[in-house]
């Protein structure tokens, strides 16, 4: 082999394993009194050769902390600042605050609201604070470079199974969303969990093994239940004319104590298959699927169920809940 060929296979190789681990991030949740420092959090993630971030919020300490790393950043709008957004010059005063003034923070995604339905309070805050946030962004100069979005839950489609007949509920609220997405070529955040329709399942209909990654055997042409899952978005996708639209998966996880299912060795298997597999895409859609995990570290302060404690991959002193690899 010539040196020039032995150097672009070489390249290749590199360009591949980069994009393998820039393809996996993990959320960072603060709900806990016990976490370390913004600093040794944002080094955690370097260290482990994790490329991108969630954060809930603008939370300067970790902005600050972020600086000059390269890690790509999902930043979440507070929910509490969701109604000021419906304002331009709010909108404005934000970007300018969070965003332009970390010009060294790689910040790749704005996320208007999480988890926000037609019925919720916030509903009607949605499109008008992208809108404004998007001209904004605009306005600073920064369109080529930060996307604006927002993040659903899976309780927005109905008919999942088999995954080509998913289709989206209120599509009054989900239509122009969804076209503000395609005119500005910013992807859907969608919140992807597994685990709770597993949970959720009192009639064993959803098998251990097909939410986990590990049946040979398949169900409707699928083999686990996130590919079913996020396929069924896809096609509801198409069905309201967004063929092409890409889906970042904003959030998954696999909590490892306090419900069905719920255990070290299971949330372990989740999170390791799950890294391996999203380098391979859907059945409808090959490719790499941008993924984040949830979450950092267990949060012994958050609200809920037990189990919303623990879905951390790194305990509080930074060592690892579980032998993952991220790359």
């Amino acid at each position: 082999m010539s040196s020039i060929m032995l150097l672009l296979v070489m390249l290749l190789s590199i360009a591949l394993q980069l994009t393998a681990v820039n393809s996996i991030g993990v959320c960072y949740g603060v709900y806990g009194n016990n976490l370390p420092r913004r600093r040794e959090v944002i080094d955690l993630y370097k260290s482990n050769g994790i490329g991108r971030m969630r954060i809930y919020y603008p939370d300067e300490y970790a902005l600050q902390a972020l600086r000059g790393s390269n890690i790509e950043v999902l930043l979440d709008v507070a929910k509490e600042t969701l109604p000021s957004l419906t304002n331009p010059a709010n909108a404005n005063a934000w970007v300018r605050k969070f965003v332009a003034s970390y010009p060294d923070v790689n910040i790749k995604y704005i996320a208007v609201g999480n988890e926000i339905g037609p019925h919720d309070n916030e509903a009607s805050y949605i499109l008008p604070g992208m809108q404004n946030i998007q001209k904004a962004i605009s306005a600073a100069n920064l369109q080529g470079k930060v996307k604006v979005s927002t993040a659903i839950k899976m309780d927005r489609l109905e008919d999942t199974s088999p995954p080509n007949k998913g289709k989206f509920k209120d599509t009054e609220y989900i239509q122009p969303i969804i076209n503000f997405l395609v005119t500005n070529r910013a992807p859907l955040l969608a919140n992807v969990y597994p685990y709770f329709a597993y949970k959720e399942d009192t009639n064993g209909f959803i098998p251990l093994d097909f939410a986990l990654f590990r049946q040979q055997a398949t169900n409707n042409g699928y083999q686990n239940l996130f590919d079913a899952m996020l396929d069924s978005i896809y096609y509801a996708l198409e069905k309201i004319g967004a063929p092409n639209l890409q889906v970042v998966v904003s959030e998954s996880g696999w909590p490892s104590y306090g419900g069905k299912g719920a255990s070290v060795d299971n949330a372990g298997t989740y999170y390791q298959n799950l890294i391996n597999h999203v380098q391979r895409g859907t059945p409808k859609r090959n490719g790499l699927i941008e993924t984040y995990l949830f979450a950092m570290f267990d949060e012994n302060n958050k609200d809920g169920d037990e189990i919303e404690r623990h879905f951390g991959l790194f305990n509080p002193n930074k060592s690892p809940k579980y032998g993952i690899k991220f790359n």
